[in-house]
């Protein structure tokens, strides 16, 4: 968590902005996330992955968290994990003297821990967890049987809506089908885990697994710790 704070920062180059009124589309939230509001409506600010956009938007209207605003980075930064850090350190100084509290809605994501050295440095709070599939299915579960796990693939609902684009043709293996047992030839299984009770999602994720050469289990985990999180912040003073 962040408060504001005033004097002079050194000055930073700025990540890419993506753009205002950003539509909440999947390929938009992977290729450019989504901007903060133009109207600043809440005293806390939300920094988050795109992938987790509609989520997030999902919990704020149950909980009717209007205190709260919402940005996103582009989803498809995983794929570059070495560019996460940097561009959230960016959102954070830029929109530090706007909001009052600021959390950081990124797990560790591959950055090797420096997501969280600079979210300390700046203290600022981050969501608990190497990576979403860790807390959506709640961290201490899914410690629990990683030792069992370790050779399954995980999607999300958002995985399983953009998994050409995020991750079959950043692959290649729309050109090079043949490089589909270099990737996922250690892998025996797919494992869906799903936000939504989808049918339709879990047919195309299932198609997955099928393209893939894998097993497929599906596990309905909601929202996991991401929801007990947001509560928290939400609710405090």
């Amino acid at each position: 968590m962040v408060r504001r704070r005033s004097g002079n920062r050194p000055a930073r180059r700025a990540a890419p902005r993506p753009p205002t009124g950003t539509s909440l589309s999947d390929q938009s939230l992977t290729e450019a996330g989504l901007a903060a509001p133009e109207r600043k409506s809440g005293r806390i600010l939300l920094i988050a992955c795109g992938a987790l956009a509609r989520e997030i938007l999902q919990l704020k209207k149950q909980g009717g968290w209007d205190h709260m605003d919402l940005t996103c980075l582009p989803a498809i930064l995983h794929n570059h994990p070495d560019q996460i850090t940097r561009s959230v350190e960016d959102l954070i100084l830029r929109n530090r003297p706007v909001y009052d509290t600021i959390f950081v809605v990124y797990a560790d994501c591959g950055t090797g821990g420096q997501l969280r050295q600079a979210c300390d440095r700046l203290g600022v709070e981050m969501v608990a967890g190497p990576h979403c599939y860790s807390f959506y299915e709640g961290n201490d579960r899914f410690a629990s049987h990683q030792a069992g796990e370790a050779t399954a693939f995980y999607l999300t609902d958002f995985l399983a809506r953009q998994f050409d684009a995020f991750i079959w043709k950043p692959l290649g293996l729309d050109r090079h089908p043949e490089l589909l047992e270099m990737y996922f030839g250690n892998y025996t299984k797919l494992v869906y885990q799903a936000q939504t009770d989808d049918p339709a999602l879990t047919e195309r994720a299932k198609g997955y697994a099928d393209r893939l050469g894998l097993g497929f289990e599906r596990r309905l985990t909601g929202f996991g710790d991401l929801q007990t999180t947001l509560h928290k912040w939400a609710e405090r003073p």
